[in-house]
């Protein structure tokens, strides 16, 4: 080997080692690990976000008062639903208590109002 061949082989060596020289002296956290992409980080002049503003408590607001209205909408219709089954079945309800009026024990056969009032036994 000539002297500039081996003056270019040690120069190389010279840097390879000062590369992993200054590869293993970087933080862990400046290394990229694995296919983890690096994390974006905030400038330091920028200032935050503004967690109330007009903007982001108006929508928040507004988010609230759509959960409100669908809790309201909600209520509403179990309420149809209800009324409108209660509806539906009081006719048969009726039939029922009428059947039950007559066949019950110590009846004679013919429909009595309910009874009301004290059902005590006098002295």
């Amino acid at each position: 080997m000539t002297n500039t061949r081996i003056l270019s082989v040690v120069r190389l060596l010279a840097l390879a080692g000062s590369a992993a020289v200054l590869g293993a002296a970087l933080p862990a956290a400046a290394q990229p690990e694995g296919n983890d992409p690096p994390r974006a980080q905030r400038a330091h002049t920028l200032k935050p976000p503004a967690q109330d503003g007009k903007v982001v408590g108006g929508m928040k607001r507004g988010t609230d008062a759509a959960g409100r209205g669908i809790d309201r909408a909600e209520d509403a219709t179990r309420r149809g639903i209800n009324r409108g089954a209660e509806a539906a079945s009081a006719p048969i309800r009726r039939v029922g208590e009428a059947f039950g009026r007559k066949l019950a024990p110590g009846s004679s056969g013919h429909a009595t109002p309910p009874a009301t009032g004290p059902q005590g036994n006098g002295p």
